[in-house]
Order: C-alpha cells, then sequence, then structure tokens
C-alpha cells in the first residue's frame, strides 16, 4: 500500500510540474523538468523494508506512467528507472540523506544517473536522438534542475512513510530519514 502511494503521489506531481514546467520564466530551463520519477524510485530503492521487488515494481510503473506523459517511447523510462531503484539500493540501504546539502547532492547524483541511463539505453536500443554534446547539457541542466526540486520530493516522501508508520518510533525516525 506504502508503495502504490508513493508511486500515484509522484505520477501526480509528475502531471503537475509537465503542466507547470513550461510556464518557467528562463527560456533555458522550460525544457529541463526535474527528474521527480528517478527521485521516486531512488526513494523507492532505498526504503525498501523486506525485498526489492516491490521496490522495483514501483519504479517500474512510474516510469510507465513517465513514458506517457513525457512521449518518450514506451518502456524507455520504466527500464531506466527500474534501474536507478537498484543503483540506489546498492549505493545506500540503512540511512537516507539528511540536511539540505546532502539532499540535494543527493538528488543531482540520482538525476545524472538516470540520464546517464537514458543515453546507454537509447544507444543500446537505437533509439533517436540529438549529438551528444547537445543530450550532455541537456542531462547536466535536468541534474542542476532535480537538485533543486528533490529536497522538496523528499520531505513529501518522509511524510508519506510517516503516516504509513506503525508506532511514533518508526514515525519520527521517517520524519529525520531513517530507513526502518
Amino acid at each position: 500500500m506504502r508503495t502504490a502511494t508513493l508511486v500515484i503521489v509522484a505520477y501526480l506531481v509528475c502531471v503537475i510540474i509537465a503542466a507547470i514546467w513550461r510556464l518557467m520564466p528562463l527560456s533555458v530551463l522550460r525544457d529541463a523538468t526535474p527528474e521527480v520519477g528517478a527521485l521516486t524510485a531512488a526513494y523507492l530503492g532505498l526504503t525498501a523494508r523486506r525485498g526489492v521487488a516491490p521496490a522495483v515494481g514501483g519504479s517500474v510503473v512510474i516510469g510507465y506512467l513517465v513514458d506517457l506523459i513525457s512521449g518518450q517511447p514506451a518502456g524507455l523510462m520504466a527500464l531506466v528507472l527500474g534501474l536507478t531503484c537498484l543503483v540506489a539500493r546498492t549505493v545506500q540501504q540503512r540511512i537516507l540523506v539528511r540536511g539540505a546539502a546532502m539532499t540535494m547532492g543527493f538528488s543531482a547524483f540520482v538525476a545524472f544517473v538516470a540520464g546517464v541511463l537514458v543515453l546507454v539505453v537509447r544507444a543500446i536500443y537505437h533509439v533517436p536522438r540529438a549529438s551528444l554534446g547537445l543530450e550532455l547539457q541537456h542531462v547536466a541542466l535536468i541534474t542542476v534542475t532535480t537538485a533543486l526540486v528533490g529536497p522538496l520530493v523528499w520531505r513529501m516522501f518522509r511524510r508519506i512513510d510517516a503516516a504509513f508508520a506503525r508506532t511514533q518510533r518508526e514515525r519520527d525516525a521517517a520524519l529525520e530519514g531513517l530507513a526502518p
């Protein structure tokens, strides 16, 4: 139930960001929408309680939903976000990042990994793409915007985890950023 709630909330945030982000005053950032799907996949991977299968499943679902609203080839972001979940799971399994600077840094890392995975998957499956320099510039802009939005997304996910906590101790740990 927790994973489904996080996926639904992340999808709603992705829809809202996709609709509103185009209204940004800076023309440079209009095409660099934050990777909320990648942040969700990383969060699911970091907070997987017993096994990693529900977290990867939730990441694949949010990836497919992001594919639907972004117009990318079906399955591209589903595969990338499933891999992002596994990367986040292997990076760290006990303590979530805490503090604004560390959260922004980890969000940037997640966006960068997801961007590079998108480039690799597109190259493997011969999906049309722009020049490598332009693609890397786009990944860098998305990394910056994701780092700026990341702390808000992580705080929202921690509040959702706190709502699903069974005890006060689990609730406090979720709000602090400690994984169970």
